[in-house]
């Protein structure tokens, strides 16, 4: 188509934050290494020692034997033991409420004795859970999940169909949801043919880049004659911009290396890409639902064209929940009004429209979901390895 410290405060938060769609939270998997894990019960935090390598003023050391890990850095030295609910300060004992523990090699330590004894800063986030952890120059955001996700036996990827009704009418959705928190689930960008303004098929962008499922991105000019066709909107794949779109107002899905993913307005783009931090990113639009309620602004998003103003369509939308679970979902003949009540009704916290019509498609395990009309621009694709 067209251009178109905290402790009371952090137990409410969590309380709220973890009260999510039951079919959604059971996809939740083993987290990865720099992941938050949140105690269910006590919602208690842990911190993974890992996270903090990037921290130039701190030293790790793991003591294979002793199963500890020695924290140092410019003012004091912190010990903590594997299973241990004691722990060593500047040679002091002290005694922990919770014990640290491994899992998915590595070490999990309470993160309210981190940031007490190494002065660290928490900032906490929602939409999805994530925390901000900082001290002098350095800084990293990480998503949380809940720690039984270590020991769940579900699958982190699931495919449904199901059916939503907005109104008076019932839409049938082909639905994907993934667990970001999973170790062995990435996300990947990918530009057809490897290049700006190629186009190719669905499937075959998935099978090229080994991904278990593919959901067609951006807008592009799908209707020139031209062998080049121009992709729409801000493009971010491996870290790298591969499509500036200045000024554009349209929504963007981001996502760090640690999958912690958002949407923001494209006049906020270009300050959270100057952070350095992230991984992929796409602009469509519009955005469809915001902190749980449908948000539409259409025309404040710039969009004129009568297909995403009053028709109905083939659609295909990105959608987040506040435990960083991904959706992505495909429907037939809804309107963005429609499309937005789906993406509620999905489980969606925040969401937003990606291309759609003939564009439209979703690839899972080898087969198509729904079967795109054309070949496209690019692709959001979600890799298991």
């Amino acid at each position: 188509m067209k251009r178109p410290r905290l402790i009371p405060l952090l137990l409410l938060f969590l309380a709220l934050t973890f009260l999510v769609p039951a079919q959604l939270t059971a996809a939740s998997a083993a987290a990865p290494k720099s992941v938050v894990l949140i105690d269910g019960q006590t919602y208690h935090a842990f911190l993974p020692v890992s996270a903090l390598k990037g921290d130039p003023e701190t030293s790790l050391l793991w003591n294979e034997s002793e199963k500890s890990f020695e924290i140092t850095d410019t003012r004091n030295r912190v010990k903590v033991f594997v299973g241990q609910t004691f722990a060593e300060v500047n040679d002091a004992t002290v005694t922990l409420t919770d014990a640290p523990f491994r899992g998915n090699g590595t070490t999990y330590v309470p993160l309210q004795f981190l940031s007490e004894h190494l002065g660290y800063t928490l900032v906490w986030k929602r939409n999805p859970t994530a925390l901000t952890l900082s001290r002098d120059g350095f800084k990293i955001t990480l998503p949380a999940v809940k720690r039984s996700s270590l020991s769940s036996t579900a699958s982190p990827i699931v495919s449904a169909r199901k059916a939503f009704k907005v109104g008076n009418k019932y839409f049938s959705v082909k639905m994907i949801t993934i667990s970001l928190a999973h170790p062995n689930v990435h996300l990947d960008v990918v530009m057809a043919g490897n290049q700006k303004g190629k186009v190719e098929s669905l499937s075959s962008i998935a099978k090229r880049s080994k991904a278990i499922v593919a959901i067609n991105g951006s807008y592009f000019d799908a209707y020139t004659k031209n062998s080049y066709k121009t992709p729409y909107g801000y493009i971010v794949s491996g870290g790298k911009l591969q499509m500036i779109a200045s000024g554009d107002r349209r929504t963007v899905f981001t996502y760090n290396h640690n999958l912690l993913a958002g949407m923001i307005p494209g006049t906020k783009f270009n300050d959270l890409f100057a952070e350095g931090d992230l991984e992929g990113a796409l602009q469509a639009g519009p955005r469809l639902v915001t902190d749980g309620k449908v948000a539409l602004n259409l025309r404040g998003e710039g969009f004129r064209d009568p297909k995403i103003l009053k028709g109905g369509s083939t659609r295909s939308a990105i959608g987040l929940t506040r435990d960083n679970m991904l959706i992505l979902l495909t429907t037939k003949k809804a309107t963005m009004p429609q499309l937005a009540q789906i993406m509620r009704q999905a489980g969606a916290y925040q969401a937003m429209n990606l291309d759609g019509g003939a564009s439209s498609g979703l690839y899972y395990n080898g087969k198509y979901l729904t079967t795109p009309g054309r070949k496209i621009s690019n692709a959001l694709v979600v890799k298991y390895q």
